[in-house]
């Protein structure tokens, strides 16, 4: 018996031949084209293109997108909240309260105890600038006493050891300074006191010693450092019991000497303000006011500061000298001031 031959598929073939092609066979149709035959060429075949239900439909305008995110959201894993970022911590910051400088903690430090007057810190130091006169690497300073103190970088030291703990490592930063931040370690110290925790003769003493250095410097020319001398030995003073200690009019009358040569009037005028507080007739503390207010151009308070100067001390050559230039600013002021009036109505 004769055995007809098989498709592909597995069913019978019919009877009639099969159809060759005469593209690429390797090509396949669109999955929806479907074969038709039209009835009035038997035999031809016609390719329709059916289109997806996709293009028959009105896809709203980013649809595609959101279909594409929706998809991509789908096909990636969870993270677990491990692999989450760890928020960002900004550094800490410490603000010098009379706005010197600002301290950023690199490394903090164990306990609550931190330098006091007296203490003996091991510190490590880097980043001073040349000519600060302190050493750099390992040294040792005690706090309140040594001339290491005396420069600006070493008030600005003893302040921020004044703010550490044991251990701590941190970066001292200066408004408009340019340079690279300054970085210490304070290692270790020794324990100190408060300064309300000395006894007032022991106060009185330091503040006796501040003041005889802060006097070498004022004659050596060093102004600055003078000041900063008469300044801890007031502060030293602060606490006493009232009526405090009468070395205070003395250090305020330096300090003022010391504020007029740095160009600080109105710092001047204040402390001089302390001392005739107490004084009123001190001819130190009036004449440097006087030369305070006229530096701040007020003539008529500083006439009078030095006419009182003169009534003390009628051979005040100091006092007369700066009288005069009070009068010839007096006079300029005032024909200054004509000029302009008459500019505005003449």
């Amino acid at each position: 018996m004769e055995t007809l031959p098989i498709n592909p598929v597995g069913e019978k073939s019919t009877s009639e031949p099969q159809q060759q092609w005469g593209g690429n066979p390797k090509k396949s149709l669109h999955p929806t084209a479907q074969t038709r035959q039209q009835p009035q060429e038997p035999g031809v075949l016609e390719l329709r293109m059916i289109p997806a239900p996709s293009q028959l439909l009105e896809v709203p305008p980013g649809a595609g997108k959101l279909t594409a995110a929706l998809e991509g959201a789908a096909e990636k894993p969870r993270g677990s909240a491990s692999e989450m970022p760890a928020p960002l911590r900004a550094p800490d910051l410490w603000d010098c309260p009379d706005g010197s400088f600002v301290k950023k903690i690199v490394i903090r430090g164990h306990g609550l105890d931190k330098p006091k007057l007296g203490s003996r810190c091991r510190v490590l130091a880097f980043g001073f600038p040349f000519g600060s006169g302190l050493p750099e690497g390992w040294t040792e300073l005690t706090m309140g006493f040594g001339s290491w103190r005396e420069g600006t970088w070493g008030e600005l030291t003893e302040k921020c050891l004044e703010s550490m703990c044991q251990g701590e490592e941190a970066e001292l930063q200066l408004p408009g300074h340019s340079g690279p931040p300054v970085r210490l370690t304070l290692a270790s110290f020794t324990q100190g006191q408060d300064s309300w925790e000395l006894e007032a003769s022991e106060k009185e003493a330091l503040a006796r010693q501040e003041r005889a250095r802060g006097t070498e410097l004022f004659r050596a020319g060093d102004p600055e450092g003078a000041a900063r001398c008469y300044g801890r030995a007031l502060r030293l003073l602060l606490t006493l019991p009232p009526p405090g200690s009468p070395e205070r009019t003395v250090l305020h009358a330096n300090l003022a000497a010391c504020q007029l040569l740095l160009g600080q009037p109105h710092l001047a005028a204040q402390s001089c303000d302390r001392v005739l507080e107490r004084e009123p007739g001190h001819v130190k503390a009036l004449y440097r006011r006087g030369v305070a207010q006229a530096a701040l151009g007020n003539l008529e308070k500083a006439t009078a500061d030095l006419k009182k100067v003169l009534a003390v001390d009628p051979k005040n050559r100091a006092a007369q000298e700066e009288l005069e230039r009070v009068f010839f600013q007096g006079k300029k002021q005032d024909a200054g001031l004509a000029q302009g009036l008459r500019k505005m109505f003449g």
